[in-house]
């Protein structure tokens, strides 16, 4: 998770293309592919995008250094397609009823591809950083890009070359060992 990027190094449609090839590989739910990802690789798209979702104000070195990737990936997800195809024969539902779901596959399938994006970005040499959007933002995001209601922002996935960034002080926490996050058979009382 990369927070600063080289604004003079950009990165190939061709490369991008690759590593949303890697995303639409990912699991989902039916095989119901509910996905689709809007790249901002122009000045002009990556602009609009902050002004919508910037506050006024000066902006902080966390905005500062997001503002620098060259490209932003919008993961959106399309819960309707989950629940038109778990409506068909073969799957048994005999509705779209949204109380069927335990979780919405449609965010977390579509979190999956973002992850494939990432993870075919450290393989291309890239850096990456899954962020979200402001439930306050949603509507002016989707509004200024043309999204259609049924598409939720799930997130967004910045990518470029790496620049010189200072590490995040939440490292300091230390990454939680397998002790704390495994159990097998049972959880611990």
């Amino acid at each position: 998770m990369v927070r600063n990027y080289d604004p003079d190094r950009a990165v190939s449609r061709e490369t991008i293309e690759q590593l949303l090839d890697l995303a639409i590989r990912a699991p989902s739910a039916g095989f119901s592919q509910g996905w689709h990802f809007l790249v901002l690789d122009t000045p002009a798209d990556r602009d609009r995008f902050w002004t919508i979702t910037a506050d006024d104000g000066e902006p902080d070195s966390w905005l500062r250094g997001m503002q620098s990737a060259p490209v932003l990936v919008l993961a959106l997800s399309d819960r309707d397609a989950y629940l038109d195809r778990y409506a068909e024969p073969d799957k048994g539902w005999t509705d779209r009823d949204e109380a069927l779901w335990p979780v919405p596959y449609w965010d977390i399938d579509t979190g999956m591809a973002s992850l494939l994006i990432m993870l075919g970005a450290v393989d291309a040499g890239l850096v990456s950083c899954f962020f979200g959007v402001a439930a306050a933002d949603q509507d002016a995001v989707k509004a200024g890009f043309g999204i259609p209601d049924r598409l939720r922002i799930v997130g967004v996935v910045s990518l470029g070359h790496r620049a010189p960034d200072r590490k995040s002080p939440s490292l300091k926490r230390g990454r939680r060992g397998l002790d704390q996050v495994l159990s097998y058979g049972r959880m611990p009382g």
